[in-house]
This record gives C-alpha cells, structure tokens and sequence, in this order.
C-alpha cells in the first residue's frame, strides 16, 4: 500500500474521532437541556450539526473529494436523530 494512502486513512480516522465525538455529545446533551431550557437546548443542537457537517468535509477534503456530496448527511446524522427527542 502506498504511503500516502495509509497518511490519508490514519489522518481521516484522527479526524472523525476528533470531530465526532464532539458531535455526538452535544447531540445527546442537547436533549436534556431542551427539557429545561428550549433554547439553550437547540443551540446545542444546531452546534452539533455544525461540527458534524464540517468533520464529514474535513475527511472528504483529505481524500480529495468533492466537499458537496450526499457523504455531507453522514455528518448531520447525530443531529437528524436526536432532534426527534427534541422536537
């Protein structure tokens, strides 16, 4: 395998760790604090979308893709199911 393939793979994994698990977990605690403040609660929620979609374009940009694609809504999927909590 080629060295610069396995830099790309080592470096997309670093990344969504890095960026997912962010994601995630505003995506959850969003969800408890929507109980008790709504606002503060989708803001949350919003932020985590956020950091979602630009993890998914950050690992699209380190394999040279195209950074519009349907790989977007991988990024915003923490989001889409935990807003049917919110919501």
């Amino acid at each position: 395998m080629n060295i610069e393939t396995v830099q790309r793979w080592v470096a997309s994994a670093i990344l969504f760790h890095v960026g997912s698990v962010p994601a995630i977990t505003l995506a959850v605690y969003s969800i408890g604090v929507a109980a008790d403040d709504f606002g503060r609660g989708v803001g949350l929620w919003i932020m985590s979308g956020v950091i979602g979609i630009l993890t998914a374009a950050g690992i699209l940009a380190i394999f040279r893709r195209r950074p519009l694609s349907l790989w977007l809504l991988v990024g915003i999927l923490p989001t889409a199911v935990t807003g049917l909590y919110i919501f």
